[in-house]
């Protein structure tokens, strides 16, 4: 009885002794980035909260540095949410994009993953293909796209009493009356018009943005077992059934990481309009100014991640191992 009862024990001891292990190199990983965060980004996170709180001042006495920080509490938030209308109103133009930007994103990369993750000749080609632009939209790419060459220069080449049409042909696909004549018979809101006429004049972007949450939808369909499928095949179920009822559901932990790339994404990108007017006023009015705009904005995404987060968690299936 003892010795029967002490190898049960002793596989425990073992499969303990490997989570150890694992949890000990899980830290060392981690490590260099713990080390960067405390010895790097601490002290600066600390010195830009210290000067969204403060008000610099030259150092008339000439002992130690050159310029004082004068605590001024929140005047600097004041001025950036009451005084400086540019920022607030940059600020809710950007959120009302990511409204319209993050599903399309979600939805469209989500689309592509289940039509690459088809067994097809050439499949590893048409991934590489549609993960492209995420490698090109870097470096001089990127700086091109963002001062839009090619739209300026269609827009200057225009002349006449049309220029300022063709200017809007070069830039646009759709307008906002071509979608009113296709869904005048449907009695369409003109909310929807306007957010389908976005969508498929922002097609370029959608496409530039979703490679990477392509590749994370693609990894977890791949993830799916095949036999779960086969079963259902061989109850009857379609392939509408199956999506919804086995896809769907399997892969709604990826939604929830896609859903929050794409909204850091979205509010880090060099073109965002916020991020780009705290760049203007440091570099143009105050430092103490901009520092108040950066910590307001960071809250704001912290608070809309949380949101989104709570929200879709609520719908989350988590597959169970044991």
């Amino acid at each position: 009885m003892t010795g029967n009862n002490s190898v049960p024990a002793v596989k425990k001891r073992k499969a303990k002794s490997l989570d150890k292990k694992k949890a000990k190199m899980g830290y060392v990983f981690v490590l260099p980035f713990i080390l960067g965060f405390f010895v790097i980004y601490l002290p600066m996170i600390v010195e830009s909260i210290r000067i969204s709180f403060s008000e610099i001042k030259p150092n008339l006495t000439g002992v130690g540095s050159s310029i004082l920080y004068e605590n001024v509490g929140f005047k600097n938030y004041s001025y950036a949410l009451f005084e400086d209308t540019e920022f607030v109103k940059t600020l809710i133009t950007n959120l009302k994009d990511l409204v319209l930007d993050v599903p399309a994103i979600v939805i469209f990369s989500l689309f592509l993953a289940i039509i690459l993750n088809q067994k097809m000749h050439g499949r590893a080609i048409f991934r590489a293909i549609f993960f492209i632009p995420v490698i090109v939209s870097t470096g001089i790419i990127e700086y091109i796209d963002m001062k839009n060459v090619l739209s300026e220069t269609m827009g200057s080449t225009s002349i006449g009493g049309d220029g300022g049409q063709a200017a809007q042909t070069g830039t646009e696909i759709l307008n906002t009356m071509d979608v009113q004549k296709f869904f005048a018979s449907m009695q369409v809101g003109q909310g929807l018009v306007e957010y389908v006429t976005g969508l498929v004049n922002d097609v370029y972007d959608i496409v530039n943005r979703s490679g990477v949450q392509m590749l994370i939808f693609l990894a977890g369909l791949q993830s799916i077992s095949p036999a779960i499928y086969e079963s259902a095949y061989m109850e009857g179920a379609t392939s509408w059934e199956t999506f919804w009822k086995i896809t769907f559901p399997m892969i709604s932990p990826m939604i929830l990481v896609n859903a929050i790339y794409t909204i850091i994404d979205a509010f880090t990108t060099e073109t965002n309009g916020v991020m780009t007017r705290i760049s203007y006023v440091n570099d143009n009015s105050s430092m103490p100014h901009a520092m108040a705009m950066s910590w307001i904005y960071f809250l704001v995404v912290i608070l809309i991640i949380a949101l989104v987060a709570g929200i879709i968690s609520a719908y989350v299936f988590y597959q169970r191992r044991d």
